[in-house]
């Protein structure tokens, strides 16, 4: 079964590996999630490299989505895309909530909708209420 992978950036390694726990455990696996977190030299932060590699670790035909924690990771993300070569399936980066998205987007893979729904799911998440006014 091919699914959309996913890719989620985080300026902690800790926060993405949970996130990606919290994803995997709600799609029993089925989804290709890889992490990105903090400098090479384990700080906080984002690293390009750390992001291209994850994304070449599961890019496939199906897509790639990436979610990023903070605003200032996006930058980092976007230098990753540009040193991206010519491979197999899109690479889009959402401006969905990361823990959320990251949990709607892998359900969404889950059940081998294309990368277009994956991200509009993913995006979604953005307008869903936790606490009733």
């Amino acid at each position: 079964m091919a699914t959309v992978s996913l890719v989620l950036v985080s300026h902690s390694l800790q926060l993405a590996e949970g996130v990606r726990e919290l994803a995997s455990q709600m799609t029993q696996g089925k989804v290709k999630i890889a992490v990105a977190g903090g400098t090479a030299d384990g700080r906080l932060g984002t690293d390009a490299n750390a992001i291209l590699g994850a994304i070449e670790g599961v890019r496939g035909p199906e897509g790639v989505l990436i979610l990023v924690d903070l605003g200032s990771a996006v930058l980092s993300t976007q230098m990753a895309i540009e040193q991206l070569g010519d491979g197999q399936g899109r690479v889009l980066l959402s401006n969905a909530p990361f823990v959320e998205g990251a949990v709607i987007a892998a359900v969404e893979a889950s059940i081998e909708s294309d990368l277009d729904a994956v991200a509009a799911a993913a995006l979604g998440a953005q307008q869903m209420e936790k606490v009733s006014p």
